[in-house]
Parts: C-alpha cells; sequence; structure tokens
C-alpha cells in the first residue's frame, strides 16, 4: 500500500500520467501541425525583427512575401515548360 501523498505530489504525478497519456495517444500525423503553421505566420508576419523599427519590420514582410511569389512563379513556370507539353 502506497503511503499517502501530498496535494502537490498527487498533482504532480496526475500532470504527469495525463502528459504521458497525451504523448501516447496524440496522432503521429499533424502531430505538430498547429506548431508549424505558427511558426510560418510568425515568419512572414516578422515576428523575429525588431518590432520597435517600424522599417525593419515592413521591409522583412515585404522582401519574405516577396520571395514566396518568386517561389511560386518557379514553380509554375517550370511546370508549365516541362509538365504541360
Amino acid at each position: 500500500m502506497k503511503p499517502k501523498l501530498n496535494d502537490e505530489a498527487r498533482a504532480k504525478e496526475s500532470a504527469a500520467i495525463l502528459k504521458r497519456l497525451r504523448e501516447e495517444t496524440e496522432p503521429q500525423i499533424g502531430a505538430n501541425t498547429e506548431k508549424m503553421l505558427l511558426n510560418v505566420q510568425k515568419h512572414f508576419t516578422a515576428g523575429d525583427a525588431d518590432q520597435n523599427d517600424r522599417i525593419e519590420v515592413v521591409g522583412t514582410r515585404i522582401g519574405r512575401l516577396a520571395g514566396l511569389g518568386f517561389f511560386l512563379f518557379l514553380v509554375a513556370s517550370l511546370v508549365v515548360t516541362y509538365l504541360l507539353p
């Protein structure tokens, strides 16, 4: 028989059990989808730039969106050139 645990120890044990259960039952595909999407949003909204420097934030956003647009243009041109004769 286990000795009686105080409330703090029981809460820690319960949290550990719930965490382990969540990890075991979490679907493997898409497990980090929400985190990944939030990181993409943070990247394109210049979350890592100095928020006090408005010009840097706007320039970073423009540069990243222009890079994405250029990438999409390249993919489209490759598809049209090589996959659609």
